[in-house]
């Protein structure tokens, strides 16, 4: 019996040796449809170096922002589906189909879901020289002023986008939509007092918001967060039906080998779980996720679904 347990370990071994050997073999290249400094670059930067780490080849970020993450989306979908190309994004991939009248890709079909690295709450956030100490005051503001009031985001069709569309048709405000080029300009332009809002996600916040720079007034999550425990969520603040929870995905072209698919799942999940990652993410804001192809499958059907009856009631459009 040992001597066969012996033979069938050193046969598991090599079959894993020759497995890792077959992927990767090369750099692998995460393509993110944002500026830099946003809370998807953010993540993705988390990401690549406990990837690397564990599968032996670098991994880098390759920015392409612009249309509302199309042009990332459109790129990884007409990629080689051989797993050294993969898009990060959040549910601006599933909003879009709703929201372009047209797209050069399909949320469902030109994808393979690998795994969500991880989720955040969107927070609202002001420019601190706004007489707004709480959503009641900035609702206030804005009935008095239809129009007169901006909310920033990083771009059409992204969370940042929605959730805004989301909060002005349960307040009944009219506040304008201005569309950035990512996460980073939408806030450089909140902090110099361009806009007056945005929703934001708490990676890219934080500091911000910890250093007076910015003030959060509500959290459009389920549950206050840990790194903003004074700041009360939405529906404590008596608006309810604007609970959005920001997840950061990878996925790769469809087509791509379940093998390939496994093994990247799989990694990813235990970047997500390792201890100095897992706290990085945490102090952030955000919460480690690391599920299975399968799971985030589902929740892009579902996704797909609930952005499509948003766009629709809310009558958002890309600008």
């Amino acid at each position: 019996m040992k001597l066969l347990f012996a033979c069938a370990m050193s046969l598991a071994l090599t079959a894993v040796t020759a497995y890792g050997q077959t992927y990767p073999t090369k750099p692998i290249r995460l393509v993110v449809g944002f500026t830099p400094g946003g809370g998807v670059d953010i993540n993705a930067r988390l990401l690549a170096p406990k990837l690397t780490e564990y599968l032996g080849q670098q991994v880098i970020v390759d920015n392409r922002p612009g249309a509302g993450t199309n042009i990332a989306n459109e790129f990884v979908a007409k990629a080689a589906p051989d797993g050294y190309t993969l898009l990060v994004n959040t549910a601006a991939l599933a909003i879009n189909m709703s929201l372009y009248k047209k797209v050069n890709f399909d949320a469902i079909k030109d994808f393979a879901p690998i795994s969500v690295f991880s989720q955040s709450p969107n927070i609202l956030t002001v420019h601190p020289s706004l007489p707004a100490n709480g959503v009641k005051d900035l609702v206030a503001l804005a009935k008095a002023k239809p129009g007169s009031m901006n909310f920033s985001s990083a771009g059409s069709g992204t969370t940042q986008h929605l959730t805004g569309e989301l909060f002005k048709l349960r307040t009944g405000t009219n506040i304008v939509h201005v569309p950035y080029k990512g996460s980073a300009p939408s806030l450089t332009a909140l902090l110099s007092g361009e806009v007056e809002m945005t929703f934001a996600n708490i990676p890219a916040i934080s500091a911000q918001v910890k250093a007076k720079r910015l003030r959060a007034l509500a959290n459009a999550g389920e549950k206050r967060s840990d790194q903003l425990p004074d700041v009360p969520t939405l529906r404590e603040s008596g608006i309810k039906g604007v609970e959005v929870v920001v997840w950061y995905g990878v996925l790769a072209p469809a087509g791509t080998p379940g093998e390939t698919v496994s093994i990247l799942a799989n990694t990813i999940a235990r970047a997500a779980r390792s201890p100095d990652t897992r706290q990085r993410l945490i102090d952030q804001g955000a919460e480690p996720v690391g599920n299975s192809p399968e799971q985030f499958s589902k929740l892009l059907r579902e996704e797909l679904g609930r952005w499509a009856e948003v766009v629709r009631v809310s009558g958002a459009k890309a600008d």
